[in-house]
């Protein structure tokens, strides 16, 4: 079972970047994006429902903003569109589809570094989150819960690690809790089950040299369950192209 997350910072974008023939090249079972900025009604072109492939979308109600999809090549049980949380949900941040025995989330949680009333935003939906991550684990199936999370969970994680503890994204809060998320929450960082090496980025800023120089921070994640997490048998982060300036998650899963 192969699976991407990616967040396409514009999809239309992706798109006139290449990002439809690579995914055509590796032929995932599950594509999971995050960052759509786009309407159900600016996205019915072929292009964007690749043949072989369930579409579906979670526009925010905002043009040009957030909104998260996901690609399968089995057709789900179930599809869950947001949770029921109308501020989160209104910005396209979380769709589900349920196949028999798994689960795999599109999330895009909010980033905190606009400003500080973005950055309480972030603390509430990592709050409301707690009580949901704890339902999954008492369910009897697995999870799998990709997308841009918006933390560096640790130094590793993060090139410029000292100048960024202050920083949204790198806070002690939220490292603090992405620690719960992979300690008493009982959840697994995919990637890091078979990936342990220093410098491997997801996402690079736009200013200066940070593509060039490798001046990255991973905050794209699978974060799955604990019997999914014995199952990861190969990780990588695709960097040849650029379809934005995240790079795609491609995990393959023995399941």
């Amino acid at each position: 079972m192969k699976i991407v997350s990616v967040n396409v910072n514009g999809i239309r974008a992706a798109g006139r970047k290449g990002f439809y023939q690579w995914m055509a090249k590796e032929q995932p079972d599950i594509v999971c994006m995050q960052e759509l900025k786009a309407q159900p009604d600016q996205i019915t072109d072929a292009l964007y429902h690749p043949q072989g492939y369930h579409s579906y979308f979670h526009s925010a109600e905002k043009k040009g903003y957030s909104g998260v999809g996901i690609y399968s090549r089995i057709e789900p049980d179930n599809v869950q569109v947001g949770l029921g949380w109308e501020e989160f949900d209104s910005e396209g941040r979380y769709l589900q589809v349920d196949y028999p025995g798994l689960s795999v989330v599109s999330l895009y949680m909010p980033s905190g570094s606009s400003k500080e009333e973005r950055q309480d935003f972030k603390y509430m939906a990592m709050g409301r989150f707690e009580p949901l991550l704890k339902k999954m684990q008492k369910q009897d199936r697995e999870w799998l819960i990709c997308g841009d999370w918006n933390i560096a969970h640790k130094k590793i994680d993060i090139k410029n690690w000292r100048g960024n503890q202050k920083n949204s994204g790198f806070l002690p809060e939220e490292r603090a809790w992405m620690d719960w998320l992979f300690g008493d929450a009982g959840f697994i960082d995919a990637f890091r089950e078979v990936d342990e090496r220093e410098e491997q980025y997801t996402w690079w800023s736009n200013r200066g040299q940070a593509w060039d120089n490798n001046t990255g921070w991973r905050i794209d994640y699978h974060v799955v369950t604990p019997g999914l997490g014995k199952k990861v048998t190969r990780a990588e982060i695709y960097k040849d192209e650029r379809f934005s300036d995240h790079a795609p998650l491609t995990l393959e899963y023995d399941f």
